[in-house]
């Protein structure tokens, strides 16, 4: 009797094994027939956006994470490098496999390769199988009237929660039955993480990937975190978030079991209730952005709104260069972006007034701003990254109004009034007492003297002058609403 024919279960944007719909079929599917499984994972740089250097670095660490989970139930990650479909039916002829599954990625370019591969594996008569991955809600389910996607969030989230919970988590398989003798690629001759220079210390001080840490992580914010959730989120000072946001990126964790847990949590504890419900509208945004990259593939250069096509952007290399080292001479704005290079996140709170700062007071391109974050963070989703710069900047969805410009000053004195923040991510500033800590051009030079602080040598003086950068923005914005 001829041995069953490999099933093939295709991991990509969903690197764990509970609630993975097309890995539960696959293990069911195996323990009924026999069948041995063939886990894939293909680093196909062809199909949307290449992933930055952070992102690379944690998708090596969380494809090893992968590889030990797999192994630890009897099972062995393949990996293949190149187009997906191109490699995946090489391996179906290579092994025979007689199935082929995997979890959706709502993106166009994803939805293509899919399309495409169900085509072509048709045709050698291999049973293809799809199933719901990274969202709460498909896109199809929320259209308006003339069936596009919603472009407000609140409408958009009620109309979700609306919907009822989403279905339970499926658990991860207990054993698996994995196909032998595959060949495979090795992980480190994909170069995803940095050598020469191995700029990735502070990643690994801060971060371990994986799916254990991202199940870790939610336990341990839902027992602490989440019952000052709703007030401590704004403050960069305290450890407020859930720092959930790089593990669903990748798919560590799903929203299912977020969702899931978190009202689980409330429910038995109901002083939870108000950090959870604004806890889970978080979910609801990075959902939101789901949506509108659907439907807007070019979400990352294209501004939502025309009239920003004529904005007056300046080219401005220095002042670029000086944002993205953290030398503008606003400490609110330069301790997230030292936090961002050393750490490969960035705050939410500080990310809307660095935005806002690159936008509005720097009037450089929206879009200079969203490459850097793809690059430098380790949460880059291709989703939210553009949709958040394009909010800031007033030409993206649910945009916020054009004459909101952040004062920095303001933003620090409020959210840090301690500048237990600053003084962490500029130690050069931590002689400076709170009141001065988030404006040290006020110090007197006694003062300075006192704090170690020489303006325009160990701490820069501000690159723009608050007022006169909002007044600019202002007008620029004037200027394009006319027209």
């Amino acid at each position: 009797m001829p041995s069953p024919r490999p099933i093939i279960v295709w991991f990509r944007e969903d690197l764990r094994l509970a609630d993975h719909p097309a890995l539960h079929a696959a293990a069911k599917a195996s323990a009924r027939t026999g069948a041995p499984v063939i886990f894939l994972y293909v680093l196909d740089e062809s199909v949307g956006r290449p992933l930055g250097g952070a992102a690379r670095w944690w998708l090596a660490r969380s494809l090893r994470a992968l590889g030990n989970s797999l192994a630890a139930i009897g099972g062995s990650l393949t990996l293949r490098k190149g187009a997906a479909v191109k490699v995946i039916p090489d391996l179906v002829r290579e092994n025979d496999a007689s199935a082929f599954y995997w979890n959706e990625i709502a993106q166009r370019p994803h939805q293509a390769v899919e399309k495409q591969l169900e085509a072509s594996l048709a045709k050698l008569a291999v049973e293809t199988r799809r199933f719901p991955g990274d969202l709460l809600v498909p896109p199809a389910a929320i259209r308006n009237k003339e069936g596009r996607g919603l472009r407000v969030f609140t409408p958009f989230w009620r109309r979700v929660l609306a919907m009822g919970d989403p279905p339970k988590p499926l658990a991860a398989p207990k054993t698996l039955r994995s196909a032998t003798n595959i060949a495979t690629d090795v992980l480190e001759d994909y170069g995803l993480e940095p050598t020469q220079p191995d700029w990735a210390g502070g990643l690994r001080d801060n971060w371990t990937p994986g799916e254990a840490a991202a199940r870790a992580r939610l336990r341990d914010f839902l027992k602490t975190t989440a019952r000052t959730y709703a007030g401590d989120r704004d403050r960069p000072d305290r450890a407020g978030t859930s720092r959930l946001s790089p593990h669903l990126r990748f798919g560590e964790i799903s929203p299912r079991q977020v969702w899931h847990a978190a009202r689980f949590a409330a429910d038995a504890e109901p002083a939870l209730a108000p950090g959870v419900e604004k806890f889970l509208s978080e979910l609801g945004w990075r959902e939101f952005c789901r949506h509108l990259l659907f439907d807007i593939p070019e979400l990352a250069s294209q501004s939502l709104q025309d009239g920003f096509d004529a904005f007056p952007w300046k080219r401005d290399a220095a002042d670029l260069e000086a944002w993205q080292r953290g030398h503008t001479g606003y400490p609110i704005v330069d301790a997230g972006l030292r936090e961002l290079w050393h750490t490969g996140v960035m705050h939410n709170r500080v990310r809307m007034v660095v935005a806002s700062f690159l936008v509005k007071h720097l009037l450089i391109d929206w879009r200079c701003g969203e490459r850097w974050f793809w690059d430098t963070l380790v949460d880059a989703d291709a989703g939210s990254n553009p949709a958040n710069w394009q909010w800031i900047a007033g030409c993206g969805a649910d945009a916020a109004p054009y004459f909101r410009v952040f004062n920095p000053v303001l933003q620090g004195e409020k959210f840090d009034p301690d500048g237990t923040y600053v003084r962490r991510w500029l130690p050069e500033l931590k002689g400076l007492p709170a009141k001065l800590v988030h404006q040290p051009w006020r110090a007197t030079p006694i003062e300075l003297a006192s704090a170690g602080v020489v303006l325009g040598s160990t701490y820069p003086e501000p690159i723009v002058d608050h007022t006169r950068g909002r007044e600019r923005a202002l007008a620029a914005y004037a200027r394009i609403r006319k027209s």
